[in-house]
């Protein structure tokens, strides 16, 4: 069995074909979906489709992509979203240094506050990172939250050793299927195993096996696992255990895979 750590299941390019793509999931061996919301605006969707499905979960969080059109009420409608709500985690949260015209400041408001969130809840919390690592573990290291997932996970190896001591798994999903992905692949192939947790990220990353502009699923998670195995020279049965493991460990709000149907 597997656990997709990280699916937005409530994305537009699924058109509304929720129930058929999480049954595809289901019988493709993924048992349990973690799905993060992005921004204040989606926290009831994501709400309404995790208890409707129950091999999902959610989490809540603000994404740093979308701090521009947010303010402090959105952090009061959070904060009484973890009261209310059950969630495996806060997220999705971080920082992202990649895309145009970023604000900074603005972004890093919102990510120490809803650390302070989790710190508070006593959640873990996923992150998005991109071109921010240092910045990310500087924040970290400042507010010691229980952990969590480091979602899509592709820094060094001196920065991946920092986030598994502050308790952290790295998430490894579609990126790590590509041969020319070389610096990822040696990552996943010599991390400690216990470091790593699986995810899709769908409907995005999109794996090599996959046709250019078809969107991501979790169904194909036991095949981005398949190069994992490969990678480690590894059953992927072995794979799937204790990366299931591992996810247990680090998301405890998360309950157990059962036979979903």
């Amino acid at each position: 069995m597997y656990i997709d750590t990280h699916c937005h299941l409530d994305a537009a390019e699924f058109g509304g074909a929720q129930d058929a793509l999480v049954q595809a999931a289901y019988a493709a061996g993924v048992q349990r979906i973690v799905v993060p919301s992005v921004a204040r605006g989606n926290f009831d969707t994501v709400r309404a489709l995790c208890e409707r499905y129950p091999g999902c979960a959610p989490a809540y969080g603000i994404h740093p992509m979308y701090t521009d059109d947010a303010g402090p009420g959105d952090l009061a409608t959070l904060r009484a979203c973890l009261q209310r709500h059950a969630a495996v985690a806060v997220g999705e949260i971080g920082l992202d240094f990649f895309i145009d015209h970023y604000d900074r400041e603005r972004q890093e408001y919102f990510f120490v506050e809803q650390l302070r969130l989790a710190k508070e809840f006593d959640l873990p919390v996923l992150l998005h990172i991109r071109r921010a690592q240092d910045s990310i573990l500087k924040h970290l290291r400042q507010i010691r939250v229980r952990g969590g997932i480091a979602h899509a996970f592709n820094g060094s190896r001196q920065q991946a050793d920092e986030f598994i001591k502050l308790g952290f798994k790295l998430g490894f999903g579609g990126a790590m299927t590509y041969s020319r992905a070389t610096r990822l692949r040696e990552l996943a192939a010599t991390l400690p195993l216990d470091s790593i947790v699986l995810e899709t990220d769908a409907p995005d990353i999109p794996p090599d096996f996959l046709e250019r502009g078809q969107p991501n699923k979790p169904e194909y998670l036991p095949r981005i696992a398949a190069t994992l195995a490969q990678l480690r020279g590894m059953q992927a049965e072995e794979i799937a255990r204790i990366t299931t493991e591992n996810v247990s460990s680090v998301l405890p709000q998360l309950a157990p895979p059962t036979s979903a149907t």
